[in-house]
Formats: C-alpha cells, structure tokens, sequence
C-alpha cells in the first residue's frame, strides 16, 4: 500500500519530484501566543478588537455538509477555535443542490467571509469570478499554522498554489486513507442461503442476482422485498456504477465523476468509449429483469445508506459499494457482507481498481476567502486555528471528550459511538464536519484509530492483490491549469455531463443506447469533450516530460 502511495504523490503533485519531509511537531498548535495578529490585543483592520478582549468580531461562513452531519453550533472544538479566534460566525449550512446556489450567488457578487467544503469554490469558478476571492500568498505569516502544513508536507502548497503563485483556496491533509474510496460488497449470507459462487464476472452477476430476487434470499418469507442490486444513482464518482468499468481493464481516478481517465499515456474519457456502452447494456438488463432498486435515480445518499441497514437481522440489498461494511449496513448486518475483488466484464479480462488516494488524503480549496470581507485579519486568524496540528483529528473525528479520548501521554484514541447501535462512519458525519473540514492532521500525531478504519484496510485485501501501473494509468491529480482553460473546461464539463447524465438514466431504465450511441459521441465532443481532452492531453504531455 505504502509503495503505491508514494508513487501517486510523486504523479499527482505538479512536474518536481516530491521532498520527503518530516512532520514539523514543535509547530505553533494554536497561534494566539504568537506574533501573527492571534493575541487579540491589536485591533484588526476594520478597528475592532480580535480574539482575548471579549469582542468578537463577526464573521459570514458557507459549509457544504454532509446531510447527516449535526448543526454547527453543537460542535465543541468548532466553538473552541471561534473563541481563539476571537470571532463569532454566522454560518449557512448546505446538504444539497450547492452547485446550483453557488452559480446564482457568485454572479451576484453577495458572498460570505468564508466558503468551507470539499472544493467548495473550484479553480473554474476562480477563473469566472476573478477579483471575488482573497489571495492568501502573501499572508501567510498570520496564520503559522497554515506555513507549517506547507513545510511539513509540501505537497499541499503545490495544490494550494495557482500557477501565478497565488492561493485562493486552501487543502486538507488528512492521512490515513487506503488508496481507495470503493469496495464492492455482496451479501455472503445469501449465497449461502441459495447455495450459490461467488461471482467473478459480470454474467455470473446476473446470475446470482436473479438468484437473489426469486428465491426470498434473505429467508423472511417474503419473495419480493430483496433488492440484488443499489448505488447512489449517478455515473461516476464513489460507490457508483462506473466501478464495474474496473473489470474492463480501466482505472479510474478519484472515482472518475466526470468519466476522465489515462491508458498507457494517452487521457480518455469512459462517457464516449465502447466499454461504457458495454456497461450501460448491462446495466439495463439488470434494470428490465427488476434487479436494481426502482429508485436509483430518485432516492438521495441518505436513503440509499438507509435501505442497506435492513429491519433487525434482516438484509434487504444484496450487490452494492460502499466505504467499509459497518458504514454501508449497520453494525447488525456487516457481518452477512463480503468484499470482493473486482468483477470481470468477461471471463478473463484485465481488472483494475479506482486509485483515489489524492482525493483520500489530500481535498483541494477546502477553504476559501472573499476578497469582499472587510474582517480580513479575523477570518485569517480563524483560519489559523482551524489549522492547529491538535485540531485536525477534531475536525475529522469529532471533539475530545465524547469523540477522541486524550490518554494524557501525549496520544489520542477515536472512542466508539456513543450509541452502540450507531457504526463508527455514521458517529463521525452526525458529530463532525468529518472529510469536508479544512484542516491538517501532522503525520507525528498519535492516534488510534477507530474500528471502521481498521476495518477498511482488511475489507481492502481483495483490492490490494491488484497491481496498477501508476505512472501511466493515473491521471495527475491536482495539475493547475491556466485561468483561460480552466473557463474553458469547466463550461465544457457542465455541458457534458449534463448530456450523459440525462441519456444514462434513461439508457438505463429504458434502454436504446445501441440506436443513439453515434449522435451521442458526436453530440459529447460538440459539447465540449473533445476540446477538454486536447487540453489535458497536453499539461499530461507536458508533465510527463518534467
């Protein structure tokens, strides 16, 4: 695993090689006892007092969160960093539908101090809206915090910084992620149950799916409440349905949610290639023979996690992805649920996996500050203790106390839900912002994990036994393109996505890929997808020359 990390880092980061350096653990943890404008006793540019005098000043936040997360104000070390901070936030919390609110208030030009969320303000929207967001380059000898991230792992100021040098948005390090988001999970119980294989392709699939919903494969007495087969709904991304391009030979990157993806050197993109047409077929097959839940374009995350947690001991889905099985089924059901090794499209074709371990461990503009605040110096000292080195677990794990227990020998442990019923991926999106924080997580901190994560590494195996070639089949993550083509691809991604988006749901549960698969292709390039290849073909050919 190690061996594979090492070399995405090396791709993923811009044309230098990688410095290897060493956490940095005497760095300032919390910045109000240094020189950085943290103590509160100097006014701020706007003349009011910052952290420590008992005037807070006001701030205006966005956070993108996931929809189980609790509200804001009930998070303990949230309130801790406002109070260091010397601010009080008034925050807008979103669950859905944030691309389609951000459009309409980037062009008002009305924006909050601050944007917190997994690329939460794209480079695209930089390039769009240029003079709207804050440059932080030259600022960062007010937040210390944020300087030792850089140093410790440089790789994060390669993905903060523009290629002008300047930093809209700032990353994440997060750590201890496999290299891989997706596991496929099948219900061992049921094949038991039906006396059944497990399945290695995709027609065995079929089979056994088939298997599921005709023979009350869970054993309740009732031959129609199983559903063989879930995902959340959309093409690409994590726990979706383009997973199973893996057993094309394919690898995708971060989950592929826009189809991108490098063979031998060369930048492709799945939605216009004959594997993809191949696998929608599939797909509707499984669609007409009612193997696929009926609302897997209607239903949202949460309820696509629900429906996997069954009634008490009894499973209702029996083929889906997910992060590890405590977190797709519950703690009452995981056990019944097997990994597996990715499934062959056809009997002894190449399998490869989805290489995500930059999305994993590393989130780009995970924080973003408006150029418009006029509590600049207030937002940048929040900035810095969100950042903390002993406040990054917080952030991802939920506060210490009821989520981290300290040991008081300088190490931590992630306590177990305090609801035994809950799993451990559930307890930390209810308490925290989790993965969609902004923070930095040092490598020299001690820290036990929780049983979930430990899980996932073993719920890897099938996955690790899988070799992929890295260096010419993972495209580079976070390559920093110009302003005019980041405008370029981004109008572009949402014209194409937009045309596959529509025509696989309907592919899907209705079929006629074969009819309109040509005037498709052509329609996508029309779009914009040829245009965006030739570009990224070209920074990949320009990378890989570095």
């Amino acid at each position: 695993m190690r061996r594979k990390v090492v070399g995405f880092i090396t791709v993923m980061l811009a044309a230098t090689a990688i410095m290897s350096a060493c956490s940095n653990s005497n760095s300032n943890s919390g910045g109000s006892n240094g020189n950085s404008g943290n103590t509160g006793a100097s006014p701020t540019a706007d003349g009011s007092s910052g952290g420590g005098t008992g005037k807070k000043v006001k701030l205006t936040a966005i956070m993108t969160k996931h929809p189980l997360t609790k509200p804001l104000k009930d998070m303990e070390w949230l309130q801790q960093v406002e109070e260091k901070a010397g601010v009080e936030i008034e925050w807008q919390e979103i669950t859905a539908d944030w691309d389609q609110k951000k459009g309409t208030m980037l062009a008002s030009g009305d924006v909050p101090d601050l944007f917190i969320g997994p690329n939460v303000i794209t480079d695209a929207d930089m390039a769009q809206f240029q003079g709207l967001f804050q440059d932080l380059s030259g600022s960062l000898d007010q937040m210390p915090n944020v300087q030792a991230m850089f140093e410790a792992k440089p790789e994060t100021e390669k993905i903060a910084k523009q290629p002008d040098g300047k930093i809209f948005g700032l990353p994440k390090y997060q750590r201890y992620w496999p290299s891989t988001a997706t596991r496929q999970y099948i219900n061992q119980k049921w094949l038991d149950n039906l006396g059944l294989k497990m399945p290695t392709t995709w027609d065995e699939l079929y089979d056994v799916l088939v298997a599921f919903k005709e023979q009350d494969a869970n054993g309740n007495g009732d031959p129609n409440d199983e559903i063989p087969m879930d995902w959340p709904g959309g093409i690409g991304g994590y726990f979706n349905a383009a997973y199973l391009l893996s057993g094309t030979g394919m690898t995708l990157t971060d989950g592929s949610p826009q189809g991108y993806f490098v063979e031998d050197g060369v930048v492709k993109n799945y939605l216009v290639d004959e594997r993809y047409k191949s696998l929608v077929v599939f797909l509707n097959k499984l669609y007409k023979a009612g193997l696929i839940n009926p609302e897997v374009f209607t239903h949202d995350y949460t309820k696509y996690q629900s429906v996997a947690r069954g009634e008490g001991d009894t499973a209702k889905v029996g083929f889906t992805m997910g992060w590890v099985a405590s977190d797709r089924f519950g703690e009452q059901l995981a056990p019944q649920y097997t990994s597996m090794s990715p499934l062959m499209a056809t009997p002894g074709s190449q399998v490869s996996w989805s290489y995500d371990y930059n999305s994993l461990n590393y989130g780009v503009n995970q924080i973003v500050m408006s150029a418009k605040s006029k509590n600049k110096e207030a937002a940048m000292r929040f900035i810095n203790e969100l950042y903390a080195p002993d406040m990054g677990m917080q952030v991802l794990f939920g506060s210490l106390g009821p989520n981290i227990k300290d040991n008081g020998d300088g190490t931590y442990s992630v306590l177990p839900p305090a609801d035994p019923k809950m799993d451990p991926g559930t307890w930390k999106w209810t308490s925290t912002m989790a993965d969609n924080g902004a923070f930095y997580i040092p490598d020299s901190l001690q820290l036990t994990l929780g049983k979930d994560m430990q899980e996932v590494l073993e719920q890897s195996k099938p996955i690790d036994a899988i070799q992929i070639d890295v260096d010419n089949d993972v495209y580079p993550g976070f390559l920093k393109y110009t302003s005019a083509d980041n405008s370029t691809m981004g109008l572009n991604n949402t014209n194409v996505m937009n045309l596959a988006n529509t025509n696989f749901a309907k592919w899907v549960t209705k079929g006629g890929i074969e009819g309109e698969w040509d005037s498709y292709v052509k329609e996508s390039d029309k779009a914009g997808l040829k245009q965006n290849l030739e570009i990224m073909q070209k920074y990949y050919d320009e990378y890989k020359k570095q």
